[in-house]
């Protein structure tokens, strides 16, 4: 064969090749992690906030902790803190509720499109009180003069007990929140537009059966993924 014949054999197998295309190459994975807590570098992608930053005495942290117990993984997140309904006497705040903490993704780098999945899971141990799961999108609710990004809230709530369990939240069970009120207006994620992830608590509110009141609280969190249940 002569060399401009390989060379024109070769360009047509690589074409070729790249012709060849099957369903699975269109289709993403069934699942998607998002978070995992098994080293301390995720910490750098996380910051706490809670009432404290208006005067409140709520206090929260967040570490990563042996968590043989989980089995498939030798680390696990630990969000954890004390809820208080008093607030410092120099506060200059008026804020109308207290007692509230929580754990917010730093912001992506751009965005992550997750709108190949129905369904956000998370491995996590709970302790009787309610916790909120949070999706921030791009700003497209808001006015255009308003900063804050869209916030899309669902509960996060299984009964105190000392075990592991993946907790499932479709999409479409997140509603369109404003400063942590429900809008009232037929809104739709845009799940390809996510920029950011809380979890957060309050000391009163949440479902029925859920421990409320000030106190200690603590969320033990193995990993946050989207799946594709449908």
């Amino acid at each position: 064969m002569s060399r401009l014949r390989a060379l024109w054999q070769a360009s047509f197998n690589a074409t070729k090749r790249a012709l060849v295309w099957s369903s699975d190459d269109l289709i993403p994975p069934s699942e998607r992690c998002i978070f995992n807590f098994n080293s301390k570098d995720e910490l750098k992608r996380w910051h706490l906030y809670s009432d404290s930053e208006y005067g409140g005495l709520s206090s929260a942290s967040l570490e990563i902790t042996d968590g043989a117990s989980v089995g498939d993984t030798p680390l696990t997140g630990v969000f954890s803190g004390n809820l208080s309904l008093d607030m410092s006497e120099e506060s200059t705040w008026r804020i109308r509720r207290y007692g509230f903490c929580g754990m917010r993704s730093k912001k992506f780098d751009g965005f992550i499109d997750l709108d190949a999945y129905d369904t956000i899971a998370m491995k996590i141990k709970g302790d009787g009180r309610c916790y909120i799961s949070t999706i921030y999108t791009e700003n497209w609710v808001n006015s255009p003069g308003q900063q804050e990004d869209n916030s899309w809230q669902a509960f996060v709530y299984i009964p105190p007990q000392d075990r592991w369990e993946v907790l499932k939240i479709p999409l479409d069970r997140y509603l369109p929140t404003w400063r942590g009120n429900v809008i009232q207006a037929k809104l739709e994620m845009n799940p390809a537009r996510i920029v950011g992830m809380s979890l957060s608590v309050n000391a009163e509110g949440g479902v029925p059966g859920a421990k409320t009141g000030p106190g200690d609280f603590r969320l033990d969190v193995a990993w946050i993924k989207a799946l594709r249940a449908l």
